[in-house]
C-alpha cells in the first residue's frame, strides 16, 4: 500500500513539475523616451532616442544579441550595462537610438496628429518561452520629447501583447506555417505646433489670391492688365502648391492642402471669368454697369472665401 501510495506520489510531483516547467518566463520591461526628432514626412520615418530596461531569470534570453525592433530601419546600441539583482533575476539597462518607419496622417496637415509606435521582441524565443510584462512605475518620457510638436495628455500607453507570424521561419517542427511572439509595445499621441508653420506654407497661396482679387480695383481702360495679373497669380498658386507637396508623401485622398489650394485656384479662375465679364459690358458701352458688377463681386467673392477657408481649417482643427 505503501509503494501505490509513493507511487501516485511520484506521478503528480513530475506531472506538477513538467507543467511548470512548461511556463514561460516572464520579462518585466520599463522605458523612457529622452526624445522623438528628425520627423520625415516625405520618407515615412522618425528618430527615437530612450533607455530601456528588462529584468529576467533566463540568462539565455540574452537582449543584448536578440532584442527584435520590428518597425526599425536601423537600430543604434549605444550603450547597455547587466547586473545581478537580489532575488537573482538579470538587469539590463540600454540606451537606444532607432530610425523608425510609421505611416502618416496627413488629411489635416499641418494642423495633424501623429501616432507613434515602438515595439520590442525577442528573436529567438516565442510566447511559449517569453513574456513580457510592462513596468509602469514612474514617468515614460522626458517633457523636451520633441520640438515643434506637443505630446496629448494621457496619450502615452505601453502595452504587452502576442504578435502573429503567418509563417514557420523554416521550423520543420512546426505543423503549422504560424509563430506567435510576445511583444512591448509602446504608443504616444503627438500634435504639431502649426500656426507659424501654416502662414509659413500658405502665404503664397493666399497672397495669389490677393493679387487676383485686386484685379476688381483696376480701372477699365487696363482691362490688359487685370487678365495678366490673374494669369500670374494662377501660376503662383500652382507653384505654392508643389512646394508644399514636396514635403509631404504620396496619399491618394484629399488633403486639407490640396483643398485649400484647389479653393484658391477655382476662385482665381472666377476673377478671370468676371474680368471677361466686364470686359463684355465695357465692350457694349454699360459703363456703369460694369463698375457695379466689380463692387458687388469683389466683395462676393472674397466673403464666400473667407468662410470657406475658416471652415475647412476649422474642421480640420476640431
Amino acid at each position: 500500500m505503501k509503494k501505490i501510495f509513493a507511487f501516485f506520489f511520484l506521478i503528480i510531483f513530475y506531472s506538477s513539475f513538467a507543467k511548470a516547467s512548461e511556463t514561460p518566463d516572464t520579462v518585466s520591461v520599463g522605458v523612457y523616451i529622452n526624445s522623438i526628432h528628425d520627423i520625415d514626412f516625405a520618407d515615412k520615418q522618425y528618430t527615437i532616442n530612450l533607455w530601456l530596461w528588462l529584468k529576467y531569470k533566463n540568462p539565455d534570453f540574452d537582449f543584448s544579441k536578440y532584442l527584435e525592433v520590428p518597425m526599425a530601419k536601423t537600430v543604434d546600441k549605444s550603450f547597455y550595462t547587466v547586473d545581478t539583482l537580489d532575488d537573482g533575476r538579470i538587469y539590463m539597462l540600454m540606451k537606444l537610438q532607432c530610425v523608425m518607419k510609421d505611416s502618416w496622417k496627413i488629411q489635416n496637415f499641418p494642423f495633424d496628429r501623429q501616432k507613434l509606435r515602438f515595439t520590442i521582441e525577442n528573436s529567438q524565443y516565442d510566447k511559449d518561452d517569453l513574456l513580457f510584462a510592462e513596468d509602469t512605475v514612474g514617468n515614460h518620457y522626458s517633457k523636451w520629447t520633441t520640438s515643434g510638436w506637443k505630446v496629448i495628455a494621457d496619450s502615452f500607453r505601453i502595452s504587452t501583447g502576442i504578435k502573429k507570424y503567418e509563417t514557420a521561419f523554416g521550423e520543420p517542427v512546426l505543423t503549422k506555417p504560424i509563430s506567435e511572439f510576445s511583444n512591448f509595445k509602446v504608443q504616444i499621441v503627438i500634435e504639431r505646433d502649426s500656426w507659424w508653420l501654416f502662414m509659413k506654407l500658405f502665404i503664397g497661396m493666399y497672397i495669389s489670391f490677393l493679387l487676383a482679387f485686386l484685379c476688381f480695383f483696376i480701372h477699365r481702360d487696363s482691362i490688359d492688365s487685370r487678365f495678366s495679373l490673374s494669369v500670374g497669380a494662377l501660376f503662383a498658386a500652382i507653384g505654392n502648391k508643389y512646394v508644399v507637396d514636396s514635403s509631404l508623401p504620396e496619399s491618394t485622398s484629399f488633403t486639407l492642402v490640396d483643398t485649400l489650394h484647389g479653393l484658391t485656384l477655382c476662385f482665381i479662375f472666377v476673377s478671370v471669368a468676371c474680368s471677361a465679364f466686364t470686359l463684355r459690358l465695357v465692350k457694349t458701352n454699360r459703363i456703369e454697369q460694369s463698375q457695379r458688377f466689380d463692387k458687388r463681386a469683389s466683395y462676393i467673392m472674397l466673403a464666400i472665401y473667407l468662410i470657406l477657408n475658416g471652415w475647412f481649417i476649422y474642421k480640420a482643427n476640431y
